[in-house]
Order: C-alpha cells, then structure tokens, then sequence
C-alpha cells in the first residue's frame, strides 16, 4: 500500500511497483484512509510518507502497527518514504516501530530494493541513517529504568525468552517457528503474550527491551 498525498509521486511509485511485479493493494492520500482500508486491504509492506495532510506518519505507523493486519494476518511492515533526513524524523519513526527509512532521493533500484528488504524483516536505511538508529537503541539502552525496582518486569516463560532473543536478532516469525520447531501462530502468539505482560505495543519496543538485557548477544 502506497500512501502519500502528493498524486503524482504516489502513481509513479504505484506504477513502479506494479512494474517491478508487487501487488499493490491500496492507495491512500492521508492517514485517515490508510487506516480505513489497511484492515481489508491487509498489506504486507506500506510505503509511507512522514508529512501527511490530517495524521503524521508516525503516528499512522503507531496505529497500523497496533491494529494488526485484519483478522486473520500480522500487521504490516512500514517503510517510510519522506523528504525529510532529520534525524527527530528518522528516530520518531523507528520508534512507532517502522522497518525502513528511506528519503525520497533514492533511485528507482534502490526503492525497490528496500521494499524487498522491508518484507523480509531487515531494517532499511538510507545510507547514514542505520549508525544513527542503532546509536540511539545502545544509548536508551544504557538509560537506568528509574521505575524497575519498584515494578519489576513480568517474567517471562522459558519458550517467551527464545522467542524474544530470536525477534531480538531480526528474525522474521517463520524463520522462528522453523528454528524452533513450532508453527508460525505460535510464534505471533508468543510475541503477543509478551508484549501485553510487558505493556509494550511493537516490535521496536519489544527489540529495545531485549537490547537493554543483552538479549540479542
């Protein structure tokens, strides 16, 4: 799904991709019809532009994630596509729990190329910007959690930790299941319980809190 709401570019990156042999399942103008349609369209990348007429990308990309993929399908990864290279932009995005960043600058190959990637699970940045992100995880990872004596984090079962330490390392969910010889809901479901006794809300969140206990070494 494309959302932007600049027409012209919107088509071209449509096109582009209909060329390239994706299925592109939705268009959208501005947040508010992304949402909208996202449940039904169930969209497993979404090219997502930050500056949005009613809702900021960020706050789209919060709320897609939140909302899962419909019934019966996982959310849908989210690869922001913006002018904009700031890093406030880059970092407010990754932690709404987008995939990939890339600045509208980038060539056609490159696009493309990063749709693929963002559908396998890697994290796709424009050059530059992936030693910033992973900057700032290690530096909020080394944050003291004033809160944590006083309301320590919810243990975790022995098979919510392998799950954990595997989502940890950008393992997509099948890959998981296969490595653990289980079945991929199973996988969704772990990730599900963990994330509620954790009251976290996204992959992003549930990476920082696996980075913060060396979980990913």
């Amino acid at each position: 799904m494309v959302v932007d709401d600049h027409p012209m570019w919107r088509d071209a990156v449509a096109r582009d991709l209909s060329e390239a042999g994706f299925e592109v399942v939705a268009t959208a103008g501005d947040g508010a019809k992304a949402l909208r349609v996202a449940p039904a369209a169930q969209p497993t990348v979404v090219l997502l532009d930050l500056q949005l007429p009613d809702l900021s990308g960020v706050e789209v990309t919060a709320r897609l994630l939140a909302g899962g993929g419909g019934a019966d399908g996982p959310a849908p990864r989210v690869l922001i596509l913006s002018a904009s290279g700031e890093h406030r932009d880059v970092l407010d995005a990754v932690k709404a729990g987008a995939t990939g960043y890339l600045v509208k600058s980038a060539g056609r190959e490159e696009l493309l190329e990063a749709v693929r990637g963002v559908h396998r699970g890697e994290a796709v940045f424009t050059p530059g910007l992936a030693g910033l992100v992973l900057g700032e995880y290690r530096r909020l990872a080394a944050e003291p959690a004033p809160s944590q004596e006083e309301d320590p984090a919810p243990e975790l079962t022995r098979r919510e930790t392998e799950v954990l330490r595997l989502v940890a390392k950008g393992l997509e969910y099948k890959a998981i299941a296969s490595r653990l010889g289980i079945a991929h809901r199973t996988v969704q479901n772990h990730v599900q319980n963990t994330l509620t006794k954790l009251q976290l809300h996204n992959r992003a969140q549930l990476v920082r809190y696996a980075i913060e206990r060396n979980l990913d070494e």
